[in-house]
């Protein structure tokens, strides 16, 4: 369903890396979107297993941020701050 003038309303993710080791292929951070915030651990050696917490709104910003993470891995750093849009109202 679209607004008025066709437009999907939108709603901007950000990102900040906190923890990073390509070792242990793990990367962690905090994301924040409209008024939830959350904290995620994305294990891209094991599955590309996605966690956040906590678990409200979770299912808003999971596959978003799944997909922002596979597209950016390799160019995100710890203390780095990252944004995308979401095609959605939070």
């Amino acid at each position: 369903m679209t607004r008025a003038g066709g437009r999907l309303p939108e709603t901007t993710a950000y990102v900040r890396i906190t923890r990073q080791s390509w070792q242990a292929g793990i990367l962690e951070g905090d994301v924040s979107a409209g008024d939830y915030a959350w904290q995620f651990q994305w294990r891209f050696r094991q599955n590309k297993t996605l966690i956040v917490r906590p678990s409200q709104g979770r299912a808003l910003i999971q596959e978003p941020l799944g997909r922002f993470l596979e597209t950016w891995d390799y160019r995100l750093e710890p203390g780095g701050d990252y944004s995308f849009t979401i095609r959605a109202q939070f």
